[in-house]
């Protein structure tokens, strides 16, 4: 060593004090491993101040190790603000969601999380930094990346290969029967201009501007028009991504429906909202606050249907209780009737909190129980049957999710054709309120749906009408437009005007053209979720939009 080096090493204040990132250059290497590899974001700045924080020199050695304390939490929170989890205060205010859920699931949850692949990653890059740390001073390439991470956007000659890919699949539209999905890769876009916050920020206005336009008519029942009741299946945690994953997409429940729409967006991927959003679906789609609060009596479905002479009725196979599900419906969703009794029946599954699920054919028995002279009826039944972490009475493991589906789908087709043999006159519609995330992806494990995907929120509905004078013939009628909760309601509506139980001749196409459409947006709190020019984006904690990762 040279005598002007020792020197510069035994000055107090200065080159003995540049200490650099010791076992933080670890920290760096695997986030930066974790962004090339497109399984985090990157906030390039927010990194880059916090690596000169590390850096910065402070010669006391209490000092020096005051700074490693405060820096653990702080990388923490850097750490989780790359990643693509909802923001910090989401999990805060689900908290007390979180406490309710049962130890299994919360473990069961934990297996998820972790990736042993990675885990086995990490302890390479851990080994091999204890390896050549000692001969190598890490820190030089460590700051060298993130610096050019900042700088190289900046260069015009340079082209930035970005860790989210471009492209993105999307389900195609059912080709015969049972509505299979297929997909197919969409081709990368050209580039969107330069402004393209402003731009998806203004599509996602305009769309909102179009769409408090839109509602629909309700017109009197004709004199003389045979009464029927309105039952609302509506299930939780199955789309079509779910159903191609268990390979069920030709059940035949789908050959027995008379209509299935292809291409529905539930524009959501929780429970509450998408009951909500349905029962106010007479009105074009609102923003997620919007559901919220005061609501025009005209955009609430069952009320329409209250004023046209329709009984409300509220049916669950489960106590309603977990995020306030039944008062959500009663209140936001203006369904303000007691649920159907439970009384007598037998719990065959206990949800992620403990509490009791009943067998969807126990309580849509009940529900035909009632004499078909009766006041017809609006009904509106979920199930959470296909809920995550649902376990069977009496065993500690989650049950299969194929399983439960394969059973709820040959309950629901036995108690349509029940309905059909008894000539009840009913218009069964058969709704997903969104998905179960099986897959999962790169920003959600299998199971999560804090951001509304498109695999999450492209659900499978369909139409069945019971006791027809004239039954549908043949495969099922196929809706393959774009359409969400408004086609419903207008779909509703036609029922009620058409006379359609009394029909001799039922135009069957014609029940079904010219539905209102409506772009696949979706959204959650803090989170949107649209497509531009064929690529799904997302924008997550208030910040830009970027392309959702495949």
């Amino acid at each position: 060593m040279s005598r002007i080096e020792t020197s510069l090493l035994e000055a107090p204040g200065r080159v003995s004090a540049w200490r650099g990132l010791g076992a933080w250059n670890l920290y760096f290497i695997i986030k930066l491993v974790l962004y090339w590899r497109g399984a985090i974001g990157f906030d390039v700045l927010a990194n880059l101040v916090f690596a000169a924080f590390l850096l910065m020199p402070l010669p006391p050695l209490w000092l020096h190790r005051l700074r490693h304390v405060v820096a653990i939490p702080i990388s923490v929170a850097l750490f989780y603000y790359d990643t693509w989890l909802p923001p910090f205060e989401r999990l805060l205010a689900q908290s007390s969601q979180v406490a309710a859920l049962s130890t299994d699931y919360l473990l069961d949850l934990a297996e998820r999380v972790i990736d042993w692949q990675w885990i086995g990653v990490f302890f390479v890059l851990a080994v091999g930094y204890g390896f050549i740390a000692p001969w190598v001073r890490v820190t030089v390439p460590v700051v060298i990346a993130l610096i050019w991470l900042a700088v190289a956007p900046l260069l015009p000659s340079v082209v930035i290969s970005s860790p989210r890919p471009a492209t993105t699949t999307t389900p195609s539209v059912a080709e015969s029967g049972a509505a299979k999905v297929a997909s197919k890769p969409v081709a990368t876009p050209a580039p969107i201009e330069e402004n393209s916050d402003e731009a998806l920020d203004s599509k996602l206005t305009a769309f909102y501007d179009s769409e408090r336009k839109r509602q629909t008519t309700f017109s009197p029942r004709p004199a003389g028009a045979a009464p029927f009741d309105l039952l609302v299946i509506n299930i939780c945690s199955l789309s079509w991504d779910d159903m191609t994953e268990v390979g069920l997409t030709d059940h035949p429940l789908f050959d027995y429906l008379d209509a299935i729409f292809d291409n529905f967006n539930s524009a959501t991927s929780y429970s509450g909202p998408a009951g909500i959003r349905f029962l106010q679906a007479s009105c074009g789609q609102r923003p997620h606050k919007a559901i919220y609060g005061e609501v025009p009596a005209q955009c609430h479905l069952f009320e329409n249907l209250a004023r046209l002479g329709f009984g409300e009725k509220l049916m669950l196979n489960h106590d309603g209780s977990f995020d306030n599900y039944l008062d959500e419906l009663q209140q936001e969703g203006n369904l303000d009737v007691p649920k159907m009794s439970q009384a007598g029946l037998q719990p065959v599954l206990k949800a992620f909190d403990d509490s009791p699920i009943y067998s969807d054919s126990d309580v849509l028995a009940r529900w035909a129980e009632r004499d078909a002279a009766d006041t017809p009826s609006a009904t509106f039944y979920n199930t959470i049957t296909l809920h995550d972490g649902n376990r069977y009475t009496g065993q500690r493991s989650a049950a299969d999710y194929k399983p439960r589906l394969e059973a709820l789908f040959d309950q629901v087709l036995t108690f349509l054709k029940q309905l059909d043999r008894q000539g009840r006159h009913v218009a069964v519609l058969v709704q997903a309120a969104h998905g179960a995330a099986l897959r999962g992806d790169k920003m959600q494990f299998s199971g999560m749906r804090e951001i509304p995907s498109p695999s999450i929120t492209h659900v499978p509905v369909g139409l069945k009408l019971t006791g027809m004078a004239q039954s549908h013939e043949g495969s099922p009628l196929h809706v393959s437009e774009p359409t969400s909760y408004l086609a419903v309601s207008e779909l509703v509506s036609r029922l009620v005007a058409d006379d359609i139980f009394n029909a001799r001749e039922v135009d069957w196409q014609g029940l079904f053209d010219d539905l209102p459409t409506t772009q696949p947006i979706s959204e959650n709190e803090g989170v949107v979720v649209m497509p531009y020019q064929d690529v799904p984006y997302v924008r997550l904690k208030g910040d830009g939009w970027m392309p959702y990762p495949q």
